[in-house]
């Protein structure tokens, strides 16, 4: 599927002027009015709250899952100075959306995934443990779509806010004086329950900016809570890989990640 093939759509999430939140909507051209509906893949890039990666870690990831036949969003959601819940707020109203317009984007409203990398991998696992933290409405029809995404694939992502935390991160999303109480909501390894979606996860060992423990933790809590999961530790690397950066194993990473999808948690290719 060529790049020529598809049209994007930035659609404001929030109706509040104040709330600039987007969600870049990838559409192929030549849909009908009612697009056969497929898998939908909502990428959240990194960028330490701080600001959002979309160049690297938004748009080419996004076109890589859409040649796996997903409908493919892309989120660009609140960053410092707004604070929690702000982020969290954008990525359930992100689902939510997708949900809501499945019919008119082509999407199986079953079959929706996160993808996150970095901080982005904290907000996608956030989606799916501490979503119920957040409280915001829009006053129309999608807020009461399920705002849990079916699946997450995290990628070297930021998890605890303990002895592994990347500073920044929790920073910039819970102000600079966190606290005990906000480390621990920000620590998403203990929030893990019966109903966080099955993940995906990858990162690299030679990762010094965000320590590859933290999606050891992760891992850990959702085999600890029977959750399903898959883990993938790529030796040496550095932070930041995105699809690969020249190196033929970590590139599989997107194929692995379908095939979790396609076989654990069962999402419906045309294939």
């Amino acid at each position: 599927m060529r790049v020529s093939d598809m049209k994007k759509e930035t659609v404001r999430l929030w109706s509040d002027p104040a709330a600039e939140s987007e969600l870049v909507v990838y559409r192929d051209v030549q849909d009908e009015a009612v697009p056969v509906p497929k898998p939908a893949m909502i990428v959240i890039p990194g960028g330490g709250y701080r600001t959002v990666c979309e160049e690297t870690e938004g748009e080419p990831i996004a076109l890589r899952f859409r040649e796996y036949g997903f409908r493919v969003f892309v989120l660009h959601y609140r960053v410092s100075p707004h604070r929690f819940p702000a982020p969290l707020d954008d990525a359930v109203r992100a689902v939510r959306m997708v949900r809501g317009r499945a019919v008119e984007w082509g999407v199986i409203p079953g079959n929706v995934a996160v993808c996150g990398f970095s901080a982005g991998g904290h907000l996608a696992a956030a989606a799916g443990t501490i979503y119920r933290h957040s409280k915001a409405v829009n006053g129309d029809a999608f807020d009461a779509e399920d705002p849990r995404p079916d699946a997450s694939v995290l990628c070297y992502p930021v998890i605890t806010g303990g002895e592994f935390r990347h500073e920044g991160s929790l920073m910039c999303m819970m102000g600079p004086q966190a606290g005990a109480a906000e480390c621990e909501l920000f620590s998403l390894e203990k929030h893990v329950g019966e109903d966080t979606p099955p993940a995906y996860v990858w990162a690299v060992s030679g990762d010094k900016t965000v320590p590859v423990e933290n999606s050891i933790m992760f891992v850990n809590a959702m085999r600890a809570a029977d959750r399903a999961c898959s883990l993938h530790i790529f030796p040496g690397g550095w932070h930041g890989m995105q699809l690969g950066s020249g190196r033929a194993d970590i590139s599989l990473w997107p194929d692995e990640a379908v095939l979790f999808l396609r076989e654990i948690c069962g999402f419906m290719f045309g294939d």
